[in-house]
């Protein structure tokens, strides 16, 4: 019995590790491909890439109807030739807005972004900023709007952005108390 035992135990420890390894065997699982949340979303076409896009975490933590709000992302030109953001579109805000500080002419209110060749633009609220004005609804983290960027070569992408989550951590508000009943009965 207790050699049986013995057995019974080695056989356990020797088949565990194999068990368990098959798990996360070879390259294909179920996490590979998935990004972390504050990725952003990512997108390509033609020579642009656009990466880490959404939009800036708003003060009170949601946007309410009527708001602006910034876009960030990096855009990449992996082409030979000059590129120029031309049109922003999509339902849930009525425009948009480009400040490029670093432009020769610095513009203000304008509606293009040049992206030159081979160059990697920040669009970070700080240098350059890209405002989607006057949100048809509260947006909150978590939800998105759907928007088309539309390049003057390259041409047009669809991508969905949320609101950022937060940088830093949130003082939490005081829970909901699902004990308690309306008109003051208990």
């Amino acid at each position: 019995m207790n050699r049986a035992l013995r057995a019974a135990t080695m056989g356990v420890l020797l088949l565990s590790p194999v068990a368990l390894s098959a798990c996360s065997a070879g390259q294909v699982n179920q996490t590979a491909g998935q990004e972390r949340d504050k990725v952003g979303a990512m997108a390509e076409v033609g020579d642009i890439a656009l990466r880490a896009v959404d939009l800036a975490y708003p003060r009170g933590g949601s946007y309410d109807a009527g708001d602006d709000a910034d876009l960030l992302m990096s855009i990449s030109n992996q082409g030979t030739e000059d590129d120029t953001l031309v049109d922003i579109s999509g339902d849930g805000f009525g425009d948009y807005e480009v400040d490029d500080s670093t432009a020769e002419s610095g513009s203000r209110g304008a509606t293009e972004l040049d992206i030159p060749a081979g160059a990697l633009v920040h669009v970070d609220g700080e240098d350059v900023t890209v405002t989607l004005t006057d949100l048809d609804e509260s947006l909150t983290t978590g939800q998105t709007l759907e928007i088309t960027l539309t390049f003057e070569n390259a041409g047009e992408v669809t991508i969905p952005v949320t609101p950022a989550t937060p940088e830093r951590d949130i003082p939490r508000g005081e829970g909901f108390d699902f004990h308690h009943s309306e008109g003051g009965e208990e």
